[in-house]
């Protein structure tokens, strides 16, 4: 009697099975709730002391919800839960449980600091110094947030939800809402403090990358080169990277190519660009920046 093969388990169910098996670490989880707790009560200052006292708002939802909290003299906390909601539905959907999770309680937080921070006076009632520090806390705690899994805004989780059904990607669905954002922004306050909010989203989104990145951010290096074992070889002498070799072919000539490719700190690319022209001052050098590096040989090493 044969037996019938067992179906394969779906993607899905290999990430939960996964995440069964793999329970999260006391010190991981102590890690994340420090940086939800962090980064909601960065993001609540930089609203009550600094965006909210002198009308200028943020995108997203949180700008949606400066307006509707200024215009029906409401609470702002209850509406920053409120229109937050659908999102964290649509992210469970999308996403999964846990970022559900964890953005809902840090949604929760960040609103209960709005509450305890509501009435304190604001720190600065000079338009541009509320908007470059606003701007700044508002990135800090969003990023900070985001490294803990989760997130404080849905405008995101809806562009992702909507981007299959529409011609446009994530980035021009969530620049569009910003942009409708901002402009009813002009009409309910006054079309200098829209100048200012739209000021203040762009801070807060190089603040993130800043957040996420880090100063020194990661860069990597493909270099097609006729010399390329003494490229890689000085590459691990002198800046202490390691070296991977990728096989590629020229699309004109048909000849093999061996690229050398290795990850390098900001601070080191100058000192990369000098080992090339020591031995091949005509190598085609490409560089790009990189959100993130783990394992391999990533080890600061003195530059000489």
């Amino acid at each position: 009697m044969q037996r019938t093969p067992m179906p394969s388990p779906t993607p899905e169910e290999v990430q939960r099975l996964r995440r069964e098996h793999n329970p999260i670490k006391a010190s991981e989880l102590f890690a994340k709730v420090v940086l939800l707790l962090l980064g909601s009560l960065v993001f609540a200052v930089g609203l009550e002391a600094f965006l909210v006292p002198n009308q200028i708002i943020d995108g997203g939802i949180v700008g949606v919800s400066i307006i509707v909290s200024y215009l029906t003299e409401t609470k702002l906390a209850i509406w920053l839960v409120l229109f937050n909601l659908p999102f964290i539905y649509f992210g469970y959907r999308q996403i999964g449980k846990t970022f559900a999770v964890v953005t809902l309680t840090a949604i929760l937080l960040m609103s209960a600091f709005t509450i305890v921070l509501h009435d304190i006076n604001p720190f600065t009632d000079d338009l541009l110094l509320s908007t470059v520090f606003g701007g700044f806390l508002l990135g800090a705690g969003i990023g900070l947030v985001i490294r803990a899994g989760g997130s404080l805004d849905g405008t995101e989780i809806l562009a992702v939800a909507f981007t299959n059904r529409l011609p446009f990607s994530v980035g021009e669905i969530v620049m569009f809402f910003n942009i409708f954002i901002l402009g009813t922004a002009g009409f309910v306050f006054s079309w200098d403090r829209a100048m200012y909010s739209l000021l203040t989203y762009f801070i807060a989104f190089k603040t993130i990358d800043v957040v996420l990145e880090g100063i020194d951010q990661s860069k990597a290096a493909w270099i097609i080169t006729s010399a390329p074992d003494d490229i890689g070889q000085a590459i691990m002498d002198r800046l202490g990277r390691g070296v991977t070799y990728l096989h590629g072919e020229g699309a004109y000539t048909g000849d093999g190519k061996k690229v050398v490719f290795t990850v390098i700190s900001r601070l080191e690319e100058t000192k990369l660009k000098d080992i090339l022209d020591d031995y091949d001052e005509k190598a085609f050098l490409a560089i790009g920046n990189i959100h993130d590096v783990r394992g391999g040989q990533f080890k600061k090493k003195n530059i000489h």
